[in-house]
């Protein structure tokens, strides 16, 4: 089997495709989120701490240093703890989202294992080896 076949089997398989489909999905799906944090949420919180804008929040290390013309000699070094305190925000309601998800999708399989099942009729085969077995038994 030459290798390229050998390749197309692998990355055609279900598993796979539907794997890179998440993944995709999941990506969207992220930046769905950090547009709603980042222009909605985020502002709502800033309001209700005093108008705090939170990707400005930073913590100099050392200043930007500039020489006589204004052309930048070493650019400032900060620790942007907000942005950190964004992402925070953004990981925590997309883990509540995907929790929301599973926990619905557990409990529909729930339903589904639970729904009472009716044995099928038996075949004409075992109804033979039934109506044999009890001849034998007399």
């Amino acid at each position: 089997m030459s290798m390229m076949k050998e390749f197309k089997e692998f990355a055609m398989k279900g598993n796979l495709v539907d794997m890179a489909i998440a993944f995709v999905m999941g990506a969207a799906f992220g930046k769905v989120v950090s547009g709603f944090i980042d222009g909605i949420v985020m502002p709502l919180v800033g309001k209700l701490v005093a108008g705090v804008d939170f990707a400005s929040l930073k913590y100099v290390l050392s200043q930007a240093q500039m020489d006589a013309s204004g052309k930048v000699i070493a650019a400032e070094a900060s620790i942007k703890y907000g942005e950190f305190i964004t992402i925070i925000i953004n990981f925590i309601l997309v883990a509540f989202v995907m929790f929301i998800i599973i926990k619905a999708m557990n409990k529909m399989k729930k339903k589904q294992e639970a729904a009472p099942m009716t044995p099928a009729p038996p075949t004409e085969d075992q109804t033979l080896l039934r109506e044999i077995r009890d001849l034998l038994k007399k």
